[in-house]
């Protein structure tokens, strides 16, 4: 397995790992729509990037760093492929996700979840990602904690 990031011919796999991902544990939003359906638009053109976890040729995870403002990024549409959970895949993406994150000089990272997710609340944990109180108003009607992780 490797790391590939953003390449267009990879959107369509990023939009079918995280529909496939919003359906079995929660819903597809709004703003999950377009996101998923102009990645260029609203992620990379803005300054931010999505890394694949890739098996061959096959894209079997991804995740999606999404500008907030300068120096901060939200740790976005985050997806294993079913099959292939609880194979640490999930954690050697988050730990190269940091990696490129602090290479680009950011400040922190931003997560917004649900508490629902205890293996991924406590994978960000691990990684240092501590709880931040969350807006009335979040992206996500879903959402129900915020994490931080200071990259500084």
């Amino acid at each position: 397995m490797k790391i590939e990031f953003w390449k267009p011919e990879l959107s369509e796999d990023f939009k079918n790992l995280n529909l496939q991902w919003l359906e079995e544990f929660f819903w597809v939003e709004e703003h999950d729509r377009e996101v998923l359906g102009n990645p260029e638009k609203h992620i990379i053109a803005p300054g931010g990037n999505i890394l694949f976890v890739m098996e061959e040729e096959e894209a079997v995870a991804c995740v999606a760093l999404m500008k907030i403002s300068e120096g901060i990024f939200e740790l976005t549409k985050m997806a294993v492929k079913p099959a292939l959970r609880g194979k640490k895949i999930g954690n050697r993406l988050l730990e190269e996700t940091i990696n490129f994150s602090k290479k680009q000089n950011w400040d922190e990272l931003i997560i917004y979840s649900n508490t629902k997710l205890e293996n991924a609340i406590h994978l960000y944990r691990k990684f240092g990602f501590i709880e931040i109180p969350i807006e009335q108003n979040g992206p996500y009607s879903r959402g129900n904690i915020k994490m931080r992780l200071n990259l500084s």
